[in-house]
């Protein structure tokens, strides 16, 4: 950033960090980042884990993770092969702040839910 260009502000509609807090903070994308906290997993088991998201939703929001940094997909040279999917350093460090915000809701469900 130069000292004539903006400083990034979220609460801008036209700034590239709201539109990438916008797709980090999609619904699928933050569950996602939770269950690769601790390690890759399979797409299949992604799938299980996180009941009541398609097959396609799942593999565009792992399309746009892919893109956006945060998750690598790798092949597995297994008989069969297969692919897994991980967080990269980008995504780990999102981890612990999501984290959080997953163990607050878990914390606070009866208080919020009416």
């Amino acid at each position: 950033m130069t000292a004539t260009e903006p400083r990034p502000n979220v609460l801008d509609p036209n700034c590239a960090s709201r539109r990438l807090l916008e797709r980090l903070t999609h619904k699928w994308s933050i569950l996602v980042v939770y269950a690769l906290r601790e390690r890759p997993l399979r797409h299949s088991e992604l799938l299980r884990l996180l009941e009541g998201v398609s097959q396609k939703v799942l593999t565009e929001t792992l399309r746009a993770m892919e893109r956006d940094g945060v998750v690598e997909r790798r092949t597995v040279d297994a008989m069969p092969p297969y692919a897994e999917y991980a967080l990269t350093g980008l995504g780990q460090s999102l981890s612990e702040p999501l984290d959080a915000i997953c163990r607050w809701a878990m914390d606070h469900i009866d208080a919020t839910a009416r």
